[in-house]
């Protein structure tokens, strides 16, 4: 355990070592204020029949952070490490594989919660102006945090496969962009069906990230969309253990 929280502490570490970590916490300091302020500004002096959460993440500023900034976290994970040809250290060094790739989840997963917190602030002050409401409960904050974690998890995970299928840092980002965005778009495969009844349109919105956020926001823990997004985390760490694992011994 301690190896293991020495390799996650690595991964922590590299993002405060240069330029890039303060650059994407500062890009996405600067979306979720200004899609706050939007957001807010749209609401005053006019009643809503919805929570605040459901109507930030009705807006396009959370996913657009979400699509743009996870590739860019999880790039580095293991194609730096190839690059930089510490990649053979680390795979003859006394550590396991899937310690290898859990701490490079975990330290991305870490760093990605670290971003959300500046919503929590802005969340908590809303809620000192508007007092009691139900327009920003603590039930609606709560399940909106599992969700970002959630949907966090899915994201990293799907960044650290892309990243150990290349040397190339840029590769992986894009790579991971296009799988992110090609889950993201899926959901909205129903909208454009003709027969919404039919099974395609129905498996079309199982797995809209949109429809799940949204039941988050609202305050609904959703136990189809926890499997979904735990089931999907899984899958794709798995797949990276397996490249992981496939390149150790070539």
């Amino acid at each position: 355990m301690s190896l293991f929280r020495a390799l996650v502490r690595r991964e922590l570490a590299a993002f405060f070592q240069g330029p890039t970590g303060f650059i994407i916490i500062a890009a996405v300091l600067f979306l979720i204020g200004l899609g706050f302020v939007i957001v807010l500004a749209g609401l005053n002096g006019h009643a809503t029949p919805m929570p605040v959460t459901q109507v930030f993440y009705s807006t396009y500023f959370f996913w657009l952070i979400l699509l743009l900034i996870a590739p860019i976290i999880t790039m580095r994970s293991f194609a730096m490490e190839r690059a930089s040809g510490t990649y053979e250290s680390l795979m003859t060094a006394p550590v396991g594989d899937w310690q290898v790739v859990l701490s490079k989840f975990a330290g991305a997963l870490i760093f990605y919660t670290i971003l959300w917190l500046p919503l929590l602030v802005c969340s908590v002050v809303v809620r000192f102006y508007v007092g009691e409401s139900a327009v920003l409960g603590l039930g609606p904050m709560a399940t909106s945090a599992l969700g970002i974690l959630l949907v966090g998890c899915l994201y990293m995970s799907m960044g650290c496969f892309a990243s150990a299928l290349t040397r190339n840092q840029a590769v992986a980002a894009v790579s991971g962009f296009a799988m992110g965005a090609a889950l993201f778009f899926t959901g909205f495969f129903s909208y454009f069906a003709g027969d919404r009844s039919g099974w395609v349109s129905q498996l079309a919105r199982h797995v809209s990230l949109s429809n799940h956020m949204e039941s988050f926001s609202r305050g609904v823990i959703d136990l189809g969309a926890v499997i979904f997004f735990v089931s999907l985390t899984a899958l794709f760490l798995y797949l990276t253990h397996k490249v992981v694992e496939s390149r150790r011994w070539k």
